[in-house]
């Protein structure tokens, strides 16, 4: 079965790095101007040799930064103190490892709503979404947010997941927020709202300084157990028609991802989108730029500086976003048919 993983962003070359080059270039590309304890933490990662010992024991998939440093949050680790992380690494690094070994990246943040809004909006109303790659399924509530784009507001007024959004270009902002009547996850190993283990481990894969998205994450998760999610446990090429089938008929297919085929390996990617190009509907997705087969990063995006992600709509770009929906950059007149 094909895993289904959640962010980090992850650099094109990143299969052919060394283990110090992905935690330089974390700390680089990613931590730095968002989060200075993990900033240290990776640059202090990249220059001890023990503790790369230690990572490279493990599987490629499991090296990822932010896999060892939720996991090293879950447990309780000084996340803030590079010296006290550095031996409390190697003291605890069976229990460390095993958590890494068990758990998945598999962060949940509802503000990547705010990026993909103005695609879902554009599109035939009422809409069925049905996400890949759901972790615990809070990005399929588009419609329960409160957004606030500059000057824009829009959502339930009494909502508590309140979400600012960055714009520039010529950013076609809805009205409202969009029609939903069928929601649907899919993943490999789904999170439970209703499970407070889980919910903790969501919350350790929320960056030291930024209590503002820790607070987002809870209000969100007070959403969803209100109104569960239906998310079903299953592989994004075996099971994902099943499930796009169970959609309803008189209600616009939308199949939505976001920052999970860097998870997984080129030829699986190139198998997803034949695969959901061949459905009903519409796709947008939301990856790092370079991931998708076929979509070249847009004109414009410095190798390196600050991660971004590549938003598309049926395979056609639409907007450069924020990794965790900080901000949205249009890349076409939205007088434009996508």
């Amino acid at each position: 079965m094909i895993a289904v993983l959640h962010p980090q962003v992850v650099d094109e070359h990143d299969d052919v790095m060394t283990t110090a080059e992905r935690y330089r270039a974390f700390a680089v590309r990613e931590a730095r101007g968002q989060s200075p304890a993990y900033e240290a933490l990776a640059l202090t990662v990249s220059a001890d040799q023990r503790l790369l010992g230690l990572l490279d024991e493990l599987p490629k998939e499991k090296q990822q930064p932010n896999l060892l440093f939720a996991a090293a949050q879950y447990l309780a680790a000084p996340v803030t103190a590079p010296d006290e992380f550095r031996a409390w690494m190697v003291r605890h690094w069976p229990e460390l490892s095993a958590t890494m070994l068990r758990r998945r990246t598999q962060t949940n943040e509802p503000a990547r709503c705010a990026a993909m809004l103005p695609a879902l909006a554009r599109l035939p109303q009422p809409l069925a979404l049905l996400e890949v790659g759901a972790s615990a399924g809070l990005c399929l509530y588009p419609d329960a947010y409160r957004y606030r784009y500059g000057a824009a507001v829009l959502g339930p007024a009494d909502s508590r997941v309140r979400l600012t959004c960055a714009v520039s270009g010529d950013v076609p902002l809805p009205e409202s927020t969009p029609a939903v009547v069928w929601r649907a996850g899919l993943d490999l190993d789904p999170l439970d709202v209703a499970d407070d283990d889980d919910v903790r481990w969501l919350d350790a894969l929320i960056w030291p300084e930024q209590q503002q998205r820790r607070d987002r994450l809870h209000a969100a998760v007070r959403v969803a157990r209100a109104d569960p999610p239906h998310l079903v446990r299953g592989d994004l090429l075996t099971d994902l028609p099943a499930l796009a089938a169970r959609a309803p008929a008189d209600a616009t297919l939308v199949v939505f991802h976001s920052a999970v085929l860097a998870y997984v390996p080129p030829d699986t990617r190139t198998a997803f989108v034949e695969l959901v190009r061949s459905l009903p509907g519409h796709w947008i997705s939301n990856e790092g730029t370079g991931i998708l087969p076929g979509l070249m990063p847009a004109a414009g995006v410095d190798a390196d500086g600050p991660a971004l992600f590549l938003l598309a709509l049926d395979g056609r770009p639409v907007a450069l976003t924020g990794p965790h929906g900080q901000e949205i950059r249009w890349l076409i007149p939205h007088t434009v048919s996508v």
